[in-house]
């Protein structure tokens, strides 16, 4: 049977930490998948559940994006999968008694990994202005306080509604048109912490925003680059594809400044002898510096433009521009610099290079450790000048293939959960419903702190997520949410966000993926999008952990009714009843989506179309694919410092901490350390064990501090340091951002190490 949540959080002052691992999944996975989903949901609950994951006639996975194949297996899941199913569909709950014995100030004082194991909210809870407790509301009263707190705004504009990638496509569309409806295009979201480099950066030079492969292609390729990538713990079912990749013939090169389990061999559950012997993965470990990925792959291409007939000409000329200035910034690359700016060794570079010039089909992956740099939006320029120099877009096993985190987060800019929406679509909305939406852009996820601390923003809405938890400079954004006078957030459980609120906060519970949705007698489907460009249906098979709860949908369709009143005249109420009629509406305004009922009724689902892949069409505004010559930055860090980047452990997904074990990297019992490399601490005269407190150097002077971390000497690359995320999102300047995309740069941190005055 499930066991109760802890009555207390946890002592975390002396984690335990042995060697790490060199493989990833095998026996210690299915032991610890079962064991979570035991405590969460008991024996006959885990099997009913765990075997619709990721089915055709399930539900999809809550955690990544990752696609499934048309094959299925039965068990169709990985360890942190069903850690985030198991938290869901959790037996433990979350009642209005709770909240009673727990007044705000509690909450605030307890760890995100204790919030999280309380469970699921089963009621709509309000805590009024100057109150202490949250207390038990109904809805009519909950929409009655956001539509009048909406209402009295000066400006649609000081409305902010963000949302996060679990958000169902339907629920998404709903939300940005109602905001759109009321007013403003101010619709924050997850990608503008994560992945806004990637989408910036390709929209630009190839004019989609997505990646262009499928995992067919990942299975062709001759080469994988896996770079700023962790797929052991973010994406473990990508461990699948490179293991049949590898057995099709292809290499792998892993460009990161960690080692990673996950990477060095895989051992595959779902095969006996992946469980006993595993399959190597990398081929080629480039160690690099933090930041050093666009020096890096801008010398490849020096060599690449030096090499006889290395460079895809006829594609080059029919395909692409901006060739001439390119290939000159690539001529005057430096070896040294290059050398300086990576830290890798001379004969690594030429070992990949071969590598490279051996492939004809290359794909290269990335994730947060390219996207989160002041230069990330350039360096995946160069990325696909990499790509555009040897034809290595457009054709099977070939492409780009950046990773998303959570698992609708492509989704939901695709339905239009974005603060620059193009023209087209704004066009297309009006045909549509009849309402002019504004033109002005609206605030992303910084935009909309900055907006918040200065007071220009009151009311804050989110769809899903934990913005206090997920956002930069933790001391700016808290002190900023307290300044609104409202804070709404749409949840299935507790979190640091119903932590830290305006005036006025309510917490409106909802279905999540694992939950049946009754509305109107008829059950209903949502659908969600992967990180290729996937659109299926997903079905939840639990019954709602409570009566009180409404779903995303019917949460939005409800609210616009109360804020727009009989003006509106958008058939809100028909949508809550039945969400055909919602994707009949984005069939008719989104690209892609004709006929949007009938493909998601076909097992699987539908692909979307996509231009450069599908018969190299590149909608830029030339109709040609863009190479581009940016200058080569990396980060410069005084003597005595070290670079620092956030991280996952493998007990978390995003901000959601499933226990306090990083197992691949050999921590135990604790999250409050930091990885330095042994040359590095000694330097610095930091003992393995001793304790040290985390100071972060911004040019604007202000101390910002994450005390009493444990040191772990660990095989990190040279003048690099890492440590989890979000206790060290306190040390990321709120203006440190990506050039272009405005991405926080939480993989750019300047630290220095002071000892601990206590342990």
């Amino acid at each position: 049977m499930a066991s109760k949540p802890p009555a207390g959080d946890p002592v975390q002052d002396a984690p335990q930490v042995a060697a790490p691992q060199h493989a990833a999944a095998g026996l210690p996975a299915i032991g610890h998948t079962l064991r979570v989903a035991q405590q969460q949901m008991g024996v006959g609950r885990t099997a009913r559940t765990l075997m619709k994951v990721n089915q055709k006639d399930g539900f999809d996975c809550p955690g990544c994006a990752w696609p499934e194949g048309d094959k299925r297996h039965v068990a169709e899941f990985c360890e942190n999968g069903a850690k985030a199913v198991a938290e869901e569909a959790t037996l433990r709950r979350v009642t209005p008694d709770f909240f009673a014995a727990h007044p705000l100030s509690d909450l605030a004082n307890r760890s995100g990994y204790w919030l999280g194991q309380q469970g699921r909210i089963t009621q709509p809870m309000y805590l009024p202005e100057g109150a202490e407790r949250y207390e038990a509301v109904t809805w009519e009263r909950a929409f009655a306080i956001i539509a009048e707190e909406l209402r009295a705004l000066g400006s649609p504009d000081e409305a902010l509604f963000y949302t996060s990638g679990r958000t169902s496509n339907e629920a998404a569309f709903l939300l940005q048109l109602f905001a759109r409806e009321f007013g403003t295009n101010n619709l924050p979201d997850c990608s503008n912490m994560c992945h806004e480099s990637s989408g910036s950066a390709l929209t630009e030079t190839i004019g989609v925003g997505k990646g262009s492969v499928s995992l067919e292609d990942l299975h062709q390729a001759d080469l994988i680059i896996v770079a700023g990538q962790n797929p052991g713990t973010n994406h473990p079912r990508m461990l699948s594809a490179l293991e049949q990749a590898k057995a099709s013939g292809a290499k792998i090169i892993s460009v990161n400044p960690l080692p990673e389990a996950g990477l060095e061999r895989f051992k595959n559950p779902q095969t006996p002898r992946g469980m006993l012997k595993g399959t190597a993965l990398n081929d080629l470990f480039l160690q690099i510096r933090i930041g050093g990925d666009q020096a890096l792959f801008r010398l490849l291409n020096k060599l690449i433009l030096q090499t006889a007939g290395a460079v895809d000409e006829t594609f080059v000329r029919e395909h692409t521009e901006g060739f001439e200035d390119f290939a000159a910034a690539a001529r005057a690359a430096d070896w040294d610099a290059t050398l300086a700016a990576t830290g890798l060794g001379r004969e690594e570079i030429e070992q990949a290079l071969r590598m490279v010039l051996d492939s004809r089909r290359t794909i290269v992956c990335w994730a947060m450790g390219l996207t989160q740099h002041k230069h990330s939006v350039a360096t995946i320029r160069e990325v696909v000048n990499f790509l555009l120099l040897r034809g290595n877009i457009g054709r099977p096993g070939a492409g780009v293939c950046p990773v998303r985190g959570h698992s609708n987060v492509q989704g939901d800019r695709t339905m239009g959960i974005f603060e620059r929406p193009a023209p087209a679509f704004l066009d297309a909305l009006k045909k549509e419903f009849g309402f002019a939406p504004p033109r002005h852009h609206g605030l992303d996820v910084v935009r909309s702190i900055a907006a918040l601390r200065d007071g220009k923003a009151k009311v804050f809405f989110a769809m899903g997520g934990n913005f206090v938890a997920a956002s930069p400079d933790t001391e700016v954004t808290e002190a900023a949410m307290r300044r609104a006078r409202l804070t709404v957030h749409v949840s299935t459980k507790l979190n640091r966000s119903h932590a830290v609120t305006g005036r006025r906060a309510l917490i409106l519970p909802t279905l999540g993926r694992t939950d049946k949705d009754i509305q109107a007698g008829r059950r209903q489907v949502v659908t969600v999008e992967d990180s290729m460009g996937m659109v299926h249906a997903s079905r939840g098979n639990l019954m709602p952990a409570s009566p009180h709860l409404l779903s995303e949908p019917a949460i939005v369709a409800r609210l616009a009714r109360a804020v727009l009143g009989p003006s509106s005249t958008t058939p809100w109420e028909d949508f809550e009843k039945d969400y055909s009629t919602i994707r009949d509406r984005i069939a008719r305004v989104v690209p892609g989506f004709e006929d949007f009922n009938a493909k998601i009724a076909r097992p699987g689902g539908f692909t979307l179309p996509h231009g450069p892949r599908d018969e190299r069409r590149f909608p830029t505004a030339t109709g040609k694919a863009h190479f581009t010559a940016a200058p080569v930055e990396y980060p410069e860090v005084p003597e005595g410092r070290l670079l620092l980047q956030t991280l996952r452990s493998h007990d978390q997904y995003n901000t959601t901490v499933y226990g306090l074990d990083d197992r691949y990297r050999g921590i135990k019992g604790g999250r409050r350390v930091v990885l330095v490399n042994p040359d590095d601490a000694r330097e610095l005269g930091l003992a393995d064990g001793s304790y040290a407190d985390l100071v972060g150097e911004w040019k604007d002077g202000v101390e910002r501090r994450a005390p009493g971390f444990r040191v772990v000497h660990y095989p990190t690359a040279r003048g690099c340091a890492a440590a989890y995320y979000p206790e060290t999102n306190v040390l990321v300047p709120l203006d440190s951002t990506a050039d272009t995309s405005n991405t926080p740069a939480s993989k750019s941190v300047i630290v220095r190490l002071e000892q601990s005055p206590t342990v």
